[in-house]
């Protein structure tokens, strides 16, 4: 798996109250979104910062609820690869360090994931994403396909 990062997902109260704050307050452009669902602003080359409501990201996780209050269960950092086997061949690699799988490799409408905690429980979602590419010069798609 490359040194690289992709996503950092806030966990937030309000989708919508956070988009207002990055948006209208600091005048940051949305790459994509889906109006009070989920706000995608690109915050570096080839790198997105997505706000997306606490209970969603910890549903999605595979967590109890009650994990989207505070701490880490309001931030997920995530990478993308090339295939579904890479994603498979990443969550194994991280579990023989001393990770452990918090939600298994699966489907979901985007593509294919899975969650793993980094020893101190910090999360990253391991993803095969069609729709994710990259300009030359860091400028990031998401859609149907890259």
């Amino acid at each position: 798996m490359d040194q690289r990062l992709h996503f950092v997902t806030l966990g937030v109260a309000d989708v919508s109250v956070a988009r207002r704050f990055y948006v209208e307050g600091l005048g940051w452009e949305p790459t994509f979104e889906l109006e009070g669902e989920v706000c995608f602003l690109q915050v570096a080359p080839g790198v997105l910062l997505a706000l997306w409501g606490a209970a969603a990201l910890a549903a999605d996780v595979g967590v109890d609820a009650a994990d989207a209050g505070d701490g880490l269960g309001r931030m997920a950092m995530a990478h993308n690869l090339g295939s579904e086997a890479e994603v498979d061949a990443a969550v194994a690699l991280a579990v023989d360090a001393g990770g452990t799988v918090l939600k298994e490799p699966q489907h979901t409408f985007f593509g294919y994931h899975a969650y793993v905690a980094d020893p101190d429980g910090f999360r990253w979602e391991i993803a095969h994403n069609p729709g994710w590419g990259v300009d030359d010069d860091g400028i990031v798609h998401l859609g149907p396909e890259a």
